[in-house]
């Protein structure tokens, strides 16, 4: 298996990854894949990241910008993060997390954010922020990890594509 950059040509294959990983899942509205397009067409994917095996996409991950209410700069949201069903368990999603960590340090980021389950992504340093809220989202699920000593405060804005529910 390979972590590489998006190209253009994977769109539809991590279109497939996307639908078939939140198919199941209790918590999705499956709009997920909608999502990782509307963030493609608007330019909003600071990096986008694919699993590749054997030449096939099993796994692909988003990071796009947020917005925080105390002005913060240089924080951005994580998701969505799918591997392919057959896939799972296999440590595809902790390469793929690591990998785009890495990349968002590298390019300067200051922190990153996502709404998650905490028991997953603890591994990672993220955690819930005291002062760090995400408007209609249990506390408990929406982390985030500081790169540097600053912690922000307030609301934080995903991305409009956030808000898709249907073909960009």
């Amino acid at each position: 298996m390979k972590i590489r950059s998006e190209s253009v040509a994977d769109g539809p294959a991590i279109d497939e990854v996307t639908t078939a990983a939140f198919e199941h899942h209790p918590f999705s509205h499956q709009t997920e894949a909608f999502i990782v397009e509307a963030l493609r067409v608007a330019g909003a994917l600071a990096v986008s990241l694919v699993a590749e095996e054997a030449g096939r996409v099993i796994g692909h991950i988003a990071f796009s910008r947020v917005t925080i209410a105390d002005g913060s700069s240089e924080w951005y949201g994580a998701g969505p993060l799918s591997v392919a069903p057959a896939c799972q368990r296999r440590g595809i999603g902790t390469a793929l997390v690591e990998a785009g960590l890495s990349r968002l340090k590298e390019q300067g980021a200051q922190g990153c954010c996502l709404v998650g389950d905490p028991l997953y992504y603890k591994r990672f340093g993220f955690r819930s922020m005291p002062g760090l809220i995400h408007e209609g989202v249990p506390h408990e699920v929406f982390l985030a990890l500081p790169f540097g000593p600053r912690l922000p405060q307030g609301a934080v804005t995903f991305h409009e594509g956030f808000g898709a529910t249907g073909p960009a």
